[in-house]
């Protein structure tokens, strides 16, 4: 468990103050993971070493879709792990199954205006 605020754990009752109202500030990427999902087991520490990294130039939010089934349905999540980059209010990026570090530094830095 992390404390660090550019870490945090969506559900459907924060969802709308922690994503996207705080993605009118930073962006917020959020990860549809499950326990079960290997895939996602990898990606996250991955996701967690980013968010140490860019010391809150964007928020990741972890949604656990065995939790937050109607989240994940709203979202149209389909497949694990599912990325969904908010900026301003709005989904502006996404990708669906295990991406590489650098394909998650470029989804970052395009929304963060770091090089």
């Amino acid at each position: 468990m992390n404390d660090k605020s550019y870490i945090i754990y969506a559900n459907l009752e924060n969802f709308s103050t922690e994503v996207v109202e705080k993605s009118k500030q930073v962006p917020v990427l959020v990860d549809f993971t499950a326990d079960w999902c290997a895939p996602c087991r990898i990606l996250m520490p991955i996701l967690n070493n980013l968010a140490e990294e860019y010391q809150g130039q964007f928020i990741l939010a972890k949604v656990d879709t065995d939790e937050e089934q109607k989240l994940a349905g709203q979202h149209g999540v389909r497949g694990f792990p599912t990325l969904k980059l908010y900026r301003h209010g709005k989904i502006v990026d996404e990708a669906q199954g295990m991406q590489p570090e650098t394909m998650l530094r470029k989804m970052i830095e395009q929304h963060t205006g770091t090089p």
